[in-house]
């Protein structure tokens, strides 16, 4: 090998073949060993990790398989225990292979960033089962690792946001980095207060295995389909990242129900799925006011020309007649109540309603977004977020929202 193809595989020049397998070898030499173990571990039987399974597992990596992550790294956990390296330097190891691995991932070496995360995953594996098996475990020590864990997911995040910051993946790469720390930070604030919640399909070492595998046997996948394109998308990549952005957050959601539940302040549960207060019924009287709304909006920007942003008020304020009766007679009831502290309240939440809405479409209006699009998203997050809530507990409720939020430090 000449120093042309050593600098060539330094700087990322490289053929299609040495792309494939500059990818692929590590994964060949890693699943030939893995698979060897599954097949012993299987004929010997279970082996079962107790400190593990006091974790607790997920649909993802079960009992069984973190039973046997365990077993099949124990030579490598022997090495460790004998060498008497502090726990300490687990942790800061782990955090500069995930800065090496974001820095990788935005110049566009995907395989070498994805093996960089996957060991940098090890190491924050076995840090705190270290510091335990020396007696050498603290609060502090705890504190740190967490820390520093977040720090390195947003790292490796972040360097994939420099990589797919002229596509539309920076979006699911930003969300999965909020929704990623998010999950993170519900459990611990649902556990200071006393709700230690760990449910979830996508936590931490769903995560690693997941971005670390896609990251790095990425490269394979563009070589062999797309091997002319110098600066490819990187597909496998870019939809584990799209389920990261959906996954990370629906799992952060799922633990703030838990918690709020865990600490008795949960949602309200529905009076039944299609009666009065529900959202089916709801729903059907936002569809029916937007209905009148959207034809208002379309008469106004196509037959008078007039502003998105300012026809979407103009909408938005009619179709919240139709709503407010059809909420007062039918979708939420208090007919009987009387009808003008109601339309006070109304006032108050389809005024705030409509801000909201012309507000959205004038922001989505600096991004290459069509129109309909943009209104259609607006509406339905400002329906879901705003007007539902408030129409249910404050509008039609009786205008004594129950708060349930506790004093609490920022």
């Amino acid at each position: 090998m000449d120093w042309a193809t050593i600098e060539g595989w330094l700087r990322g020049s490289l053929s299609t073949q040495a792309r494939v397998w500059s990818a692929l070898s590590p994964a060949l030499v890693l699943t030939a060993y893995m698979v060897g173990g599954l097949v012993v571990f299987w004929w010997r039987g279970e082996r079962h990790d107790a400190e593990l399974e006091r974790r607790g597992a997920s649909a993802l990596l079960g009992r069984f398989i973190r039973n046997y992550f365990a077993w099949i790294t124990q030579p490598i956990w022997r090495v460790l225990e004998r060498s008497g390296l502090p726990p300490a330097a687990l942790t800061t190891l782990s955090v500069l292979l995930a800065l090496a691995s974001g820095v990788a991932l935005g110049a566009g070496r995907f395989a070498l960033g994805g093996w960089l995360f996957i060991f940098a995953g090890f190491c924050d594996f076995f840090d705190g089962r270290l510091a335990r098996a020396q007696g050498t475990a603290s609060k502090q020590g705890e504190a740190l690792d967490s820390i520093l864990d977040r720090y390195a997911e947003a790292l490796v995040l972040g360097g994939l946001a420099w990589y797919y910051r002229d596509t539309w993946v920076l979006g699911a790469v930003l969300a999965a980095l909020a929704g990623s720390l998010l999950v993170s930070y519900v459990r611990a604030k649902g556990a200071a207060l006393g709700a230690d919640v760990k449910i979830g399909l996508l936590q931490r070492p769903e995560r690693i295995a997941l971005l670390g595998a896609a990251t790095a046997l990425s490269p394979v996948f563009s070589a062999l389909v797309f091997p002319e394109v110098g600066r490819p998308m990187h597909w496998p990549a870019a939809i584990v990242l799209t389920i990261l952005a959906v996954g990370t957050n629906v799992t952060a959601l799922r633990r703030l129900v838990a918690v709020l539940r865990a600490l008795g302040g949960g949602p309200r549960p529905a009076r039944s799925l299609t009666g009065r207060g529900s959202v089916w019924r709801g729903t059907v009287a936002a569809v029916l006011a937007t209905t009148v709304d959207f034809g208002v909006v379309v008469a106004l920007v196509s037959g008078l020309a007039l502003s998105p942003w300012l026809a979407t008020a103009v909408g938005a304020l009619i179709g919240a007649g139709v709503n407010f009766s059809v909420g007062r007679h039918w979708a939420f009831g208090g007919a009987d109540h009387p009808a003008g502290p109601q339309a006070f309240r109304y006032g108050v939440t389809s005024g705030t309603s409509a801000a909201l809405n012309a507000g959205g479409v004038a922001v989505l209006g600096i991004l290459p977004v069509p129109y309909p699009l943009a209104w259609g998203l607006v509406r339905l997050v400002v329906f879901l977020a705003w007007n539902y809530p408030l129409q249910r507990d404050y509008v039609f409720g009786g205008g004594r929202p129950v708060d349930t939020r506790r004093p609490h430090a920022a």
